[in-house]
């Protein structure tokens, strides 16, 4: 009691000396083509009548802002009206906000064309939604990790609750890239699962992120080796007026970021977050213990208005080691130490960004490296150093160099470019398996591999809008290849065409459609995979690249700038995707579990297809309630061994989503998120083969039964998260505190029992009396899902 009341005191006391406090925004209005500025521009803060006019050198200033968050609504002769992106104002620092406008194709009588808050590009009128900044600070639930703001969009899917797979429209984690200020980062989260893209937390810091794209198909020709999403994130820039320090204490990290001049041209942003989960997984004994690292650095320089640098730098370091220090651990915490090994990973994305701007272009040189280094270890009865059961240890190295010119000319936009690669990948591989191959069954694996190949791309892509900008058609293509085989050389045996349209029934209907083939590499996993012998068996099978033929098509209604309803189908086609070998299922359905992804013997041969609808509705309601509600009906199948399809991983069928948020006086927000997700396929264990004990020593847990393959599947999964938001403003600096509730109701989600050794007394495994050659094994049940409260602390000055 004494606590509550001490905190009613403290936020009365807050709330006392906060009136009074202001911000200032300051930005330039530009013209996207050439950079150059547009004076006498109109600014209005979107919502009010307050407005600004930017002077000769485009440069506009607002003062007396009361802190929150905004858009600006731009209009100026010649030009479309545009809509800012979202951006938050604090009376600690002075906000920055550039914006770009686009010259009139039409004349000023024949249409007026109203700013609208939801972004829209020639290339990808479907598949493509924007989140704000206020999203991603406040939405509930998340903890501020954009992998997991994402999830309340149309057509995503999320696997286990404790990690961060990006299932997208029925596609696997492996089908998805990720770009932060035009430079490829290799995956998204902590701990992530080397060949795909899922992991445990998310590495972007939210505090620098100023605009996401989420592309869930229409992928544009400059964006390739994808099938299922592209997440484009932009940073924002230094502050260019005084040095901004910033700390949060969040859900599972501690963070601190410095925003900055660093001379007269030249802005930098640096944040470093280290988590402390192990002192909260060692407190709840919990049988392993994590430990990750971030940084993001962002260097830029404007020369000039026609010449800009952008240095970039991200990086991980992640380690997870066995807490075998518990005492008496439970039949659950046993298992779980006898089968998970340790993990040391860290990876980092280096680049540079050079943009040079023409008449009407710009030029774009993207030059990078991106590296991961993952190591795994296993010892018999966790001994370290003892008798082995894995040690793997890999590198995969990307160097990058990439071009990209930017065109309008009359009515025309054209985005054209090269692109070349190097790839270093290594692999050292000690594991003890089970595969039977009659008499002579397999009980260990051991091989080294490397691999060093070039990979190239190129690619144009033309749009024009017609009709007094009522029609929009897109078309283009692309071309990849690689040394790594005469099989994908060509770059023409991977033509990938693509075709867009948008038509304006009114200025509030929009019919939109694409049509497209897109190509992904395999893994380098799997690329790199040898037998006992040395030879790169996934060469010899002709591996190949994988192809999706996309078709979306939609009706948007724009109810006013806030409110959006849009209805969307989609199907996807998919070939010669990875087919194990060993397990005879499609590498389609792998991937959403820690460790390695595709480092197996594989021939390309698998078919499948996914198809669905997605209902996104979101609106603004009296000025102070956001609602967006996403359902999705999504089936996922591929074929089996006998060339039947069948249900995928990721073929949840059903996923609702419905979010609110609501802002109150005094800086107060609510927001709730209630998810529900249709329950997925999984494979019943194969007790027959788990049992033996020289597969259950080689793997430490059972085996699935591919004979039933997602023959079964999981039970509906929904949570209901609440956040609460209090900011206070100072003189000369801000605080944010902010409650969230995960699964506010406590949902126990039903999870596929796990089949576990019999153990007597002493903690010894049991022998199969009528079988000496076999354990005794039993089922333990499982279910996931616990209410999961977290205070978070913001500070900037």
């Amino acid at each position: 009691m004494k606590t509550k009341y001490l905190l009613l005191l403290f936020f009365v006391f807050l709330a006392g000396i906060v009136a009074g406090q202001t911000g200032i925004i300051k930005g330039r209005i530009y013209n996207s083509a050439n950079n150059e500025p547009i004076p006498f521009a109109s600014i209005i803060i979107s919502g009010t009548t307050v407005g600004s006019t930017s002077d000769l050198d485009g440069n506009f200033i607002f003062t007396g802002i009361k802190p929150g968050y905004y858009k600006l609504t731009v209009s100026s002769v010649g030009f479309e009206m545009v809509m800012s992106d979202e951006f938050q104002v604090t009376n600690a620092k002075t906000t920055f906000t550039d914006i770009a406008m686009k010259e009139k194709t039409f004349k000023l009588e024949d249409v007026v064309v109203r700013p609208n808050s939801f972004r829209k590009v020639e290339e990808s009128p479907v598949a493509l939604k924007s989140i704000g900044i206020k999203e991603i600070e406040k939405s509930p639930g998340a903890n501020r990790d954009i992998s997991k703001v994402i999830q309340v969009l149309p057509g995503v899917a999320s696997g286990l609750s404790y990690r961060n797979d990006l299932i997208v429209r029925g596609g696997g984690p492996s089908e998805n890239r990720f770009l932060l200020d035009g430079i490829e980062i290799p995956n998204l989260n902590h701990f992530g699962t080397q060949g795909a893209s899922g992991g445990s937390v998310g590495i972007i810091n939210s505090d620098f992120l100023r605009e996401v794209d989420f592309f869930t198909g229409a992928f544009p020709a400059n964006r390739g080796n994808v099938m299922s999403s592209v997440l484009d994130m932009k940073l924002i820039d230094g502050n260019p007026d005084k040095m901004v320090y910033r700390t949060t204490l969040g859900a599972s990290e501690i963070a601190a970021s410095a925003s900055g001049p660093v001379g007269e041209k030249t802005t930098m942003l640096f944040s470093a977050r280290r988590s402390y989960l192990q002192f909260l997984f060692q407190a709840l004994k919990l049988p392993f213990l994590p430990t990750f690292n971030d940084y993001t650095l962002k260097i830029k320089t404007k020369f000039d208005q026609k010449n800009e640098l952008t240095f970039l730098s991200i990086g991980s370091l992640d380690k997870s080691v066995l807490n075998t220090g518990i005492d008496n651990p439970t039949e659950e915490q046993q298992y779980i130490l006898n089968y998970l090994p340790s993990y040391d990973q860290w990876t980092y994305a280096i680049g540079a960004v050079y943009r040079h701007y023409r008449d009407n272009s710009f030029d774009t040189w993207v030059l990078s490296r991106n590296m991961l280094n993952n190591e795994s270890n296993k010892f018999e009865n966790n001994i370290e150093n003892g008798v082995p059961v894995l040690r793997y240890g890999s590198q995969e190295i990307e160097n990058k160099l990439r071009y990209e010119n930017t065109y309008r000319v009359n009515d025309y936009k054209i985005i054209s470019g090269v692109g070349a690669e190097y790839v270093k990948y290594t692999n050292e591989t000690f594991k003890k398996v089970f595969i039977p191959a009659g008499p002579d069954t397999i009980t260990s694996l051991s091989y080294n591999s490397s691999l060093l190949f070039w990979r190239y791309n190129a690619f144009l892509q033309a749009s024009r809008s017609f009709m007094d900008n009522r029609l929009t058609l897109s078309a283009g293509f692309r071309l990849d290849g690689n040394s790594y085989s005469s099989e994908m050389a060509n770059p023409f045996s991977q033509f990938s065409p693509r075709a867009s349209v948008s038509w304006g029934l009114t200025d509030k209907v929009f019919l939109n459609g694409n049509l497209g083939r897109f190509y992904q590499l395999p893994s380098y996993t799997t690329l790199g995979y040898r037998d006992l012998s040395g030879k790169l068996v996934n060469k010899e099978n002709g591996i190949r690249y994988i192809q999706s033929d996309h078709l979306v098509a939609g009706v948007e209604y724009r109810k006013s700038d806030n409110a959006r309803i849009s209805l969307e189908g989609f199907f996807k086609w998919y070939n010669d995707y990875p087919f194990s070998v060993n397990d005879s299922v499609s590498l389609a359905s792998k991937g959403a579990d820690y460790g390695v992804y595709g480092d197996e013997p594989v021939v390309s041969v698998s078919s499948g297809r996914s198809y669905g609808l997605e209902l996104y509705y979101r609106d603004r309601i009296k000025d102070f309630l956001n609602v967006i509600l996403s359902y999705t009906f999504v089936r996922s199948e591929f074929e089996d061994k006998t060339g039947k399809l069948i249900p995928s991983a990721w073929d949840n069928r059903h996923i609702l989503n419905l979010t609110a948020a609501a802002e109150f006086g005094k800086n107060w927000n609510v927001g709730a998120k209630w998810r529900f997700v249709g329950g997925a396929p999984f494979t019943p264990y194969d007790e027959l083969r788990s049992s033996l004990k020289t597969a259950w020593d080689a793997r430490g847990q059972g085996y699935p039964d591919f004979n039933r393959f997602n023959s079964e599947r999981l039970s509906n999964f929904q949570q209901l998260d609440i956040r609460v938001d209090r900011e206070f403003f100072f003189k000369k600096w801000s605080l944010n505190v902010y409650f969230d509730v995960q699964n506010a109701y406590n949902f126990k989600a039903k999870d596929p029992d796990v089949l576990v050794l019999q153990r007597d007394a002493n903690g010894q495994p049991l022998t199969d009396p009528s079988d000496p050659a076999r354990y005794k094994l039993k089922y333990l049940p499982s279910e996931s899902g616990t209410v999961l409260p977290t205070l978070g602390i913001i500070i900037e000055f």
